[in-house]
Formats: C-alpha cells, sequence, structure tokens
C-alpha cells in the first residue's frame, strides 16, 4: 500500500469513526428522533397485526398502544405525521417485517446497526474504486460525506440502507463481481425507494449490454418481490393504492410535511426539501408552475443524458461520469431530502478520474464535489439554519426573492450545477474516444 493511499485509507476511517460516533450520540440526546424508521416500523407492525398501514388512524392507534406519544403530549403536528402517514410501498414491508417482528428497542438498535455498517462498506467501495486514480481526493472526499451524515443514524430514514445498497450494488455491475448481491442490493432499493435508486437502474437499462442484462435480472427480482408483498397489504388492505395515493397528496399538498413551497413545516430546517420544485415555489407559491418548470428543466437534462447513454459503447469510465451526473439529477427531479442527497456518493469515483487526468476539469470536478457534499450535509445546513434564521429578507421583488434561494435553499442550485458538469464531462469524454478512434483509423492510400 503506498503512502498515499494509506492516507486515504485514513480519512476514510476517520470519518466513518465520527459518523458512527457522534450519529449515535445524537440519536440518543434528540427528542425526535428514530422519527423516519417509526413510519415503516409501525407499519409494518401495524400490517403484521392485520391492520391497513396506509389508514392513518389504524396506524395511529398500533402506535399510541406500543407507547407513542399521544395526541396531546408536546409532539409537532408535522412529527406525528410523518409517523402515522405511510408512504412507503408495499413491497418495502418485506424488508421491514423482520424487524418489526421485534421490540422496538431492539429493533431500532439493529435498524442503526444495518445503516451504519451498510453505509461505510459502500463509502469503503466507493473509496477503493477512486483511489486507484486519487487516493486522497477520495478519502477527503468521503470522509466530508461520512461527517455529515449522522442524520441517516439519528432519524433512520430507509435512505441509509437504499442508497448504501445502490452503491454496493453499482460497483458489483462496474466491476464485475458478485453480481447476484448486486441484483438483490438493487432490487432491494427499487422495492423500498423507487425514486432514489430508479434512475441508477434505468442507466444499467439504457447501456445495454451486460449492464442492460443486469439491469433486467433486476426487475426481474423487484417483481418477484413486489407481487407476493402486494398480495399481502390487498388482503389486509384492500383499498391500500387509493389511500396511499391519498397520503401522498396530504404530505405534498401546499403546507405539507413534504411540500417545497416555503409555508411547509421543513423550511428553515436542516431537513429542506432540495428538489428542484422547492427553488422554482420561492418565485411562484403554486404547484401547477413550480411542479412544470421543475419537470420541464429536469426532463431535458434526463432526455441528453438517456441519448449520450444509448449512443455511447459503456465503459467504465463512462459508467462512472454518467452515473454522477444522474446522482445528483435524481434528487431535483421529485421529492427528497438531504439525506436522499447522500447518494452523490456515486460521483467520487468521477471525481478521482477527472482529477487524476489534470487540468482545469480536475479542480472543477472537485470544487463540485466539495460544494455539493457541503450544501448537502448535516452540519453546514445546521449553521446555514441558524445563521440565516434571524434575517429577514423582503421576498416582495425579484432580488429579494434571489437572495432568498441562494441563502435559504442552496442545495438544489448546486445538485443542478453538479448534474450539468458531469454531463459535459460525459460529453467530454465521449469527443474524447471519437477523435482517439479517428487517429487510430487506418487511411485510405491510393495509389497514384
Amino acid at each position: 500500500m503506498t503512502k498515499a493511499r494509506l492516507d486515504g485509507l485514513c480519512l476514510l476511517l476517520l470519518g466513518s469513526a465520527i459518523f458512527v460516533l457522534a450519529g449515535s450520540a445524537m440519536e440518543r440526546m434528540t427528542s425526535g428522533s428514530m422519527e423516519d424508521f417509526k413510519a415503516v416500523y409501525y407499519g409494518s407492525r401495524c400490517l403484521l397485526q392485520h391492520c391497513d398501514p396506509y389508514s392513518e388512524s389504524d396506524l395511529l392507534r398500533v402506535y399510541l398502544a406500543e407507547g407513542g406519544e399521544r395526541p396531546s403530549d408536546a409532539l409537532q403536528r408535522g412529527q406525528r405525521q410523518g409517523i402515522t402517514v405511510c408512504v412507503y410501498p408495499p413491497a418495502a414491508f418485506i424488508f421491514i417485517a423482520p424487524f418489526a417482528l421485534l421490540p422496538w428497542g431492539p429493533a431500532h438498535a439493529l435498524w442503526m446497526i444495518l445503516i451504519a455498517g451498510s453505509f461505510i462498506l459502500a463509502a469503503f467501495l466507493m473509496w477503493n474504486t477512486g483511489a486507484s486514480h486519487a487516493p486522497v481526493i477520495s478519502g477527503g472526499l468521503i470522509a466530508l460525506l461520512l461527517v455529515n451524515s449522522m442524520s441517516l443514524l439519528m432519524i433512520g430514514n430507509a435512505a441509509g440502507v437504499v442508497v448504501s445498497l445502490c452503491a454496493v450494488a453499482v460497483w458489483c455491475f462496474i466491476e464485475e463481481r458478485f453480481a447476484a448481491a448486486g441484483v438483490l442490493c438493487l432490487a432491494a432499493c427499487l422495492a423500498i425507494k423507487p425514486h432514489d435508486a430508479g434512475l441508477v437502474w434505468l442507466y444499467f437499462l439504457l447501456a445495454g449490454g451486460v449492464y442492460r442484462k443486469r439491469a433486467l435480472q433486476t426487475l426481474a427480482v423487484t417483481a418477484a418481490l413486489a407481487i407476493p408483498a402486494v398480495v399481502w397489504v390487498g388482503q389486509v388492505a384492500p383499498h391500500w393504492m387509493r389511500e396511499l395515493n391519498s397520503n401522498l397528496a396530504t404530505l405534498s399538498a401546499p403546507g405539507g410535511l413534504n411540500s417545497p413551497d416555503p409555508t411547509t413545516a421543513s423550511t428553515g430546517t436542516a431537513a429542506m426539501v432540495v428538489n428542484l420544485q422547492s427553488v422554482v415555489s420561492v418565485f411562484r407559491d403554486d404547484p401547477r408552475l413550480y411542479n412544470s418548470v421543475s419537470y420541464l428543466v429536469c426532463g431535458a437534462l434526463l432526455l441528453v443524458w438517456s441519448v449520450m447513454t444509448l449512443r455511447s459503447r459503456p465503459t467504465p469510465a463512462r459508467a462512472w461520469l454518467a452515473l454522477a451526473a444522474v446522482s445528483a439529477l435524481t434528487m431535483l427531479a421529485t421529492y427528497h431530502r438531504p439525506y436522499d442527497a447522500k447518494l452523490l456518493l456515486l460521483t467520487v469515483p468521477a471525481c478521482a478520474m477527472l482529477w487524476a487526468e489534470g487540468g482545469p476539469m480536475g479542480w472543477l470536478a472537485l470544487l463540485v464535489n466539495t460544494a455539493g457534499f457541503v450544501l448537502t450535509g448535516d452540519i453546514p445546513l445546521a449553521l446555514l439554519v441558524s445563521l440565516t434564521r434571524s434575517l429577514h429578507v423582503d421576498t416582495a421583488g425579484l432580488p429579494g426573492k434571489m437572495l432568498t434561494v441562494v441563502l435559504a435553499r442552496p442545495a438544489p442550485l448546486m445538485l443542478l450545477a453538479m448534474s450539468v458538469f458531469y454531463l459535459i464531462a460525459l460529453q467530454r469524454l465521449g469527443v474524447g474516444q471519437g477523435r482517439n478512434s479517428a487517429a487510430r483509423r487506418p487511411t485510405d492510400k491510393r495509389r497514384p
């Protein structure tokens, strides 16, 4: 092991230690700890007791019967809504049911261990890939991400597992090792949080070759998991689909817990939404407008990305650049929060490749990645909220709205910049490969 590689590994281990120790401490000290895990845990408990997990009244009854805070207690409406309004697909219960068979104490402890172990494993695999190009840069970036991911352990959102398994699956597919494990990991991601892993799966489908084979295998396994889950939930809750859609609409409605508009409960907190709608809503708080603008921008970027993926031969270098672009784009298209943005872990190998090439693109990659990790990180977001809370900006005019976006919602703008940057890097790689192919092509030597 070279000194640079050892230094990078030390940074990774330091970040992992801080992530585990600080995250565990915050989970014990915070009054609303493990809120997000409670939603899916008590939903699974409800289902195991033959109650409807998508019915707020049924879920609340199970939650209160097992020691949850009563409505009259000092539990904020947004917190209670996040626990008793279930929005996970039926297939998610297949994976949570083993935890739901246990009492809350051991169940949430095992869930924290699963998040910590899988996330550190994913971080190590991404570092190991990037270390072949820039070990210290890769270690530093991943340490920065780990230190700012303590909320994964504090609130227990399933994104901690999904992001980790998604990164493991990507490593398995690109490195062509443990393919069966990669298929199972990505299938679990699609079953639990498809809006986190969907575009990653789409890349492998569009890339062709053995990647497409892995994507189709993943789809088959996902279906094999989802069908019995749907049958199970359908027997207990025949109207689950309508109820799930109603729950999604309730949380996404103006002022709802997951709404991107400025009046939502998470506005002004470190758990703010990071999708592009949250930026557009500052200029005009109209769901028809901010959804349309966001879908138009993200759809155009996704179309460009899809065409570039379809028209190029899949190689590891192109795969990492394409996945770096789409990991940032995933956060912008639909509802996401900073804990989902840990999917940016997939950008580390691409950044290390560009850094190893040298030149302006290497420095830009480092700058873009560092800014992306900082502006979606737990500590910087908490500091940003604390610093801007006392500021009173007049949002009546355009300058005030622009200042509000820059100061209060910089994460979506940075994610958009990351997506565009890696799309440019992907196009640049294609142009460079085309020139090299043309240079190697034999010339037509005609006789005089």
